[in-house]
């Protein structure tokens, strides 16, 4: 076999804005073939299809009749976090593999059925969590884990977008239609990323959680208001007592010179290390302002292919896919992808405590939310059961 059959399930934002370039401009297209796209956005589901020639009897707006009715290797679900859960199920059960963007799913019960599914059926299920791809993430985790630094004590990370990433009054959109910031929270768009690289760099598991939001620009934003937080600060504790304070938003003014500011300071008990994320080293100065570029993450090379960690993510799943099918992954690697880790499961445990966190909070003062603590051995047992809950450390 020479290329994955790939069915794509949802091809908005994400697809626009990252994917896009994975499936026909990149390194790994000439091992993909994007057979078949299910999204029930008309808009969507045309603007791809159009784009790049899939024909209309494998444009669909239902996932289960592209499932039913095209011959697939693979599928990539590309939907909101919150319904990952359906259509990997769906795809694993029909003998797919399957890429999903971070993160997991939005609950922990959701995350365990998927991955249980992956499982039984023996198929291979891949999260792009691009950042493990990203260069200063992997030489982190592999000085920390010889043991240079001793042992994580406490850490602080952040990551905040520019305000139009959230506002649906800006133009052109960039990810925020009317419900976006609604629907996904600092947490669940921005936390995740840090949460899962901050997990994959120190292997402990995470205990409790607790998060403090902040309602005070998107509320502000004209003419269309938005109900939801701009800024949150979660608390993660972890069994060996360390802590981690994950600040996320979206309230930098438009004109900030990133789109994304984000570093990292570990402290540990025999050193520290900074992540300089937001020094990926490339500035230009033109007639529109001052800006950074991320050649890191999305590069766009002269002959018209696109590379970068943001690329070699999901595009190294669909290696590791096609040489399972070719009988030629080793069993290390895959026993590696279907670690609880590498599936993302303590990352959405993280994401549903901490929103669970801000729901059960009290006001504080005027726009802010205290949440309260919430015990992670409690909510994945309440959620799993005492035994399933016991096969993930709780």
């Amino acid at each position: 076999m020479d290329k994955l059959r790939v069915g794509v399930i949802g091809v908005g934002s994400v697809v626009r804005e990252i994917y896009q370039y994975l499936y026909f401009r990149s390194d790994f297209t000439p091992i993909l073939d994007i057979a078949a796209v299910a999204d029930p956005n008309d808009e969507y589901r045309n603007w791809f299809c159009d784009s790049f020639g899939i024909p209309a009897e494998r444009r669909f707006s239902d996932y289960r009749e592209m499932l039913a009715k095209v011959e697939l290797d693979a599928t990539q679900v590309n939907t909101p976090d919150h319904i990952h859960a359906a259509p990997t199920i769906a795809s694993l059960e029909a003998g797919l593999d399957v890429v999903v963007p971070k993160p997991t799913a939005a609950t922990v019960l959701d995350t365990h059925r998927m991955i249980q599914t992956a499982r039984r059926t023996g198929r291979l299920l891949g999260i792009d969590f691009h950042k493990r791809e990203d260069p200063r993430m992997k030489e982190a985790e592999t000085r920390y884990q010889s043991g240079r630094y001793g042992q994580f004590q406490v850490g602080v990370w952040y990551m905040l977008d520019k305000l139009m990433v959230a506002d649906p009054n800006h133009r052109p959109m960039f990810f925020a239609t009317p419900d976006f910031a609604a629907r996904n929270t600092p947490i669940s768009f921005l936390t995740v990323h840090m949460c899962d690289a901050l997990i994959k760099i120190v292997n402990l598991v995470p205990v409790s959680v607790r998060a403090t939001g902040y309602s005070h620009a998107l509320p502000a934003l004209e003419p269309v208001p938005v109900a939801g937080y701009d800024l949150c600060d979660t608390e993660i504790l972890f069994a060996n007592g360390a802590a981690a304070h994950i600040v996320t938003g979206w309230h930098l003014p438009n004109s900030a010179h990133a789109t994304t500011v984000q570093s990292s300071r570990m402290i540990c008990s025999q050193g520290l290390f900074d992540l300089g994320l937001d020094t990926p080293g490339y500035y230009e100065i033109h007639g529109d302002g001052l800006f950074q570029v991320n050649p890191l993450f999305k590069n766009f090379e002269k002959d018209g292919t696109v590379t970068g960690y943001g690329i070699s993510s999901p595009g190294r799943l669909y290696q590791k896919f096609l040489a399972n099918r070719n009988g030629a992954l080793a069993e290390a690697v895959r026993a590696d992808m279907m670690t609880a880790t590498a599936l993302g499961f303590y990352t959405s445990a993280v994401l549903e405590a901490a929103e669970r966190s801000l729901e059960l909070g009290q006001p504080i003062a005027a726009g802010v939310t205290q949440g309260v603590s919430v015990d992670l051995r409690s909510l994945v047992a309440e959620q799993l059961g005492a035994a399933a809950a016991a096969e993930y450390g709780y």
